[in-house]
């Protein structure tokens, strides 16, 4: 795709961290962006950092819980700016979280807020953009912990992984109606919600930081982007190994 100016850019989970810098960092380029989250009052102070940058901008205070609010969050996108070029979905939790104290509620209310919320939007825009001329792209943040089951994250792992093999069906099935798919795996990102929550973050980096690579990722378009390299690298690896071994390593970060 190249470098994006000029495009409309729907951001799901963009009131703050990595969906609020991605918003900021687009502004200058003359894009139509459409900044979406349930909190108004955050999400109206990123969309006027949008707007001082030169970029147009619409916010839209809706639940990604609903899917009725993802659809007409879709159409009024569509109604503003005639398309929707580029979505990134970007809503979703990963609290900590022991498989020894979770229960039923924990594990499904950790589903809805990674995968359904991914459902609520791929759907409505599925049926948008293979009526687009150009088709269009569908980026999801999802997590290196979508790859493996990680300690204390075991249902947010879950429904990442749930997530990113949806979108690893409808990449193949769409491809000839011109929709392109690209999943996004940060590792450890230093955003406001993450950073209490007592997990041992291993590499972490920067919302700015983060938000780079995910332009970058939106830009070039790939199946998959991995990042920070030392975490995406380590994930690699203890899906290598045996189940044992990687099991010793998982425990042993855990425990930090």
């Amino acid at each position: 795709m190249g470098k994006i100016i000029g495009r409309t850019v729907l951001i799901v989970g963009a009131s703050s961290g990595i969906g609020a810098e991605v918003a900021r960092q687009l502004a200058p380029g003359g894009n139509r962006l459409v900044v979406v989250a349930r909190r108004a009052r955050e999400l109206a102070t990123v969309a006027e950092a949008v707007r001082a940058a030169g970029g147009t901008c619409l916010d839209i205070a809706a639940d990604a819980l609903d899917p009725q609010a993802a659809a007409k969050v879709v159409e009024s996108a569509v109604e503003a700016f005639g398309s929707v070029d580029i979505a990134l979905l970007n809503a979703g939790q990963g609290p900590d979280m022991s498989m020894e104290d979770v229960s039923t509620d924990d594990v499904s209310r950790i589903m809805a807020l990674n995968y359904d919320v991914v459902v609520n939007y791929l759907i409505p825009l599925i049926d948008q953009m293979k009526r687009q001329p150009a088709g269009g792209l569908i980026a999801q943040t999802n997590s290196l912990a979508g790859l493996m089951g990680i300690p204390r994250q075991g249902p947010y792992s879950a429904a990442k992984a749930a997530a990113r093999t949806l979108i690893d069906a409808a990449r193949v099935e769409l491809a000839p109606k011109g929709i392109r798919f690209t999943t996004i795996h940060p590792g450890f990102v230093a955003t406001d919600r993450v950073g209490t929550d007592g997990l041992p973050k291993p590499f972490q980096i920067s919302q700015e930081q983060a938000a780079r690579r995910v332009i970058r990722a939106l830009q070039k378009e790939p199946a998959n982007c991995f990042f920070p390299w030392p975490t995406a690298t380590l994930v690699r690896a203890l899906r290598i190994l045996p189940a044992q071994l990687s099991a010793l390593v998982l425990r042993a970060l855990a425990s930090r």
